[in-house]
């Protein structure tokens, strides 16, 4: 039986998890919670989920919310193999480590610069954008000598990251400044299974909201 997954279409942290579903070939039951229309206040909801966050994953019971502990999860518990989350100590706190990244730094300045002016009408700010290619720029060191960003393959880390990075660029950053981030963006977008369909099309429906309110 499917689990569910209540989720927005273009919200990040549900791409996240949806691309990963795709790689690891899990198939969900997905419930639409319109966060713009403030369907995660809803008291059924809040009960599932007492912060009102999206995704949350219900896997027969047992729920959990959080995009990379769902992604973590998901691989220990479905994965083929611990590739994509290793289960070495060195080896998953480097993985670890790039997720705190994109959750602290990346991710968090997109916010930054996005949420107001989705949600409060606000003008972009420049000066949040050049902090988000300060954050590609560092992303840059982690890539160089490497093809992913915590090792020698892909993991869940790079899946983060690669919704992050999409966001980044349809809000304005300057990807081609970063070479290392551009060769390992271009096979990421490649290798990932309906890429496009999956993060794409969120990242480029919230690049157009910020857009359309730039003066």
């Amino acid at each position: 039986m499917p689990m569910d997954l209540y989720y927005l279409a273009p919200s990040p942290p549900c791409r996240m998890v949806l691309l990963l579903a795709k790689r690891i070939g899990i198939e969900f039951n997905l419930k639409t919670v319109n966060i713009i229309a403030g369907e995660q206040f809803k008291p059924e909801f809040i009960k599932l989920n007492p912060e009102h966050t999206i995704p949350t994953l219900d896997d027969d019971g047992f729920i959990l919310w959080e995009s990379r502990a769902i992604m973590g999860y998901l691989v220990n518990q479905y994965g083929n193999d611990d590739s994509l989350y290793p289960t070495a100590p060195k080896k998953r706190a480097v993985v670890d480590q790039r997720l705190y990244f994109d959750a602290g730094t990346l991710q968090s300045r997109n916010i930054s610069y996005m949420a107001p002016v989705i949600f409060a009408g606000q003008q972009p700010e420049p000066e949040k954008l050049e902090k988000i290619n300060e954050a590609l720029g560092y992303m840059n060191l982690f890539l160089e000598g490497q093809n992913w960003v915590a090792g020698d393959s892909m993991t869940i880390a790079d899946i983060c990251l690669v919704v992050s990075v999409s966001n980044s660029e349809v809000f304005g950053a300057d990807i081609t400044a970063f070479p290392n981030v551009v060769t390992w963006y271009d096979k990421m977008k490649t290798t990932l299974v309906d890429y496009d369909e999956i993060n794409q099309t969120g990242a480029n429906i919230l690049g157009e909201m910020v857009r359309s309110k730039l003066s």
